[in-house]
């Protein structure tokens, strides 16, 4: 059987702790990632790990709610997600020469405000695996709720060649 050797990016994972997951099975009618142009924009990616969600519910501070840390951890495995859903749409992760935006949503009460260091997770990721080409711009948005009761969602759009 020929050896088959993991991209760039995909090591740099590997050095980070993180192995590149199956992409998630859409929960409705949508694909994982679209292209156009030298383009590829993904779908909301929320943080599964091996088909489930390590936590769910609203981001805040208190009892029953998920931490503010623990959501920025959740939106770091959303990213991850995300590239999972690049991979497929344009085959090597090394093709990627930007990351050009990333939204992120952070389910939370009317009185959560810390949505941006939520999505940090995300966005500091992204940092560290593709170095200056993850340096994008970004909205962070809070809604009272997401699918499946997701703490943190994440889309990005990424150009390739």
């Amino acid at each position: 059987m020929p050896e088959t050797t993991a991209s760039k990016i995909e090591n740099r994972l590997i050095e980070l702790g993180f192995a590149l997951p199956e992409v998630a099975k859409p929960v409705a009618a949508y694909v994982p990632a679209v292209v156009t142009g030298n383009l590829v924009f993904t779908s909301g990616q929320l943080p599964f790990v091996d088909g489930v969600m390590p936590a769910t519910g609203k981001v805040g501070e208190g009892e029953g709610l998920v931490s503010p840390a623990e959501a920025k951890k959740l939106a770091q495995l959303s990213a991850l997600n995300a590239l999972a859903a690049v991979k497929l749409a344009i085959g090597d992760l090394d093709r990627v020469v930007r990351i050009v935006k990333v939204v992120g949503f952070v389910a939370g009460g009317a009185d959560f405000t810390g949505q941006p260091g939520v999505i940090n997770g995300a966005s500091e990721f992204l940092g560290e695996v593709f170095g200056e080409a993850g340096v994008h711009a970004r909205s962070a948005v809070g809604v009272p709720s997401l699918p499946l009761d997701s703490a943190v969602e994440v889309e990005l759009i990424a150009e390739f060649r």
